[in-house]
């Protein structure tokens, strides 16, 4: 099964990247809201037995993160790389360290390269170089809390990916938040 680790926004975040302009082009793809997320951690396919280890790590991971973390999406959308549009997203380092940590000997390897979140806006077909465009790209700024870490099943279709939670997994409160009696 083709699993990853990953971050929703907030109703009130998807309705705001909804509303950003959505230009046609020849060899462009614009995700759904249904997809927009940020991935903390990609597996590729998981074995059954695989996919119990990474649901136990994970209650470990969010039982030690105190929440809620903070996402900090924006201010601009931005190109990464020659075939994606997507909106930065700060603040979920940590939550991707120690999911990493946790999960390094399950799926895929880890990246060697330091945490980059986003959440993609819209893909190129190969060849296509969206950096010719700028008219894609869109200003929006806004922070969400972050309460969970979700364990997502990927079912790729011809018209993008499809997603089924598999397990949600609540971060730790953080109690020094709480007023003192």
């Amino acid at each position: 099964m083709r699993c990853f680790v990953a971050v929703w926004p907030t109703p009130e975040v998807a309705d705001e990247l909804a509303k950003l302009p959505r230009p046609a082009m020849e060899g462009l793809r614009w995700s759904q809201p249904g997809q927009w997320h940020v991935t903390l951690r990609f597996f590729g396919e998981l074995a059954e037995r695989e996919l119990e280890v990474a649901t136990q790590a994970l209650r470990r991971v969010a039982a030690g993160l105190a929440g809620p973390l903070t996402a900090q999406g924006g201010p601009w959308a931005r190109f990464l790389g020659p075939g994606l549009v997507v909106w930065p997203v700060e603040g979920l380092a940590l939550a991707a360290r120690a999911t990493e940590r946790a999960t390094a000997r399950l799926g895929q390897a880890p990246p060697a390269r330091k945490f980059l979140g986003h959440l993609t806006l819209a893909r190129a077909r190969t060849g296509v170089d969206l950096r010719r465009a700028p008219q894609l790209l869109a200003p929006l700024a806004m922070t969400w809390p972050v309460t969970s870490l979700t364990l997502v099943q990927s079912q790729l279709h011809p018209e993008g990916a499809r997603y089924r939670v598999v397990d949600s997994f609540p971060l730790a409160r953080d109690l020094s938040q709480r007023p003192s009696s």
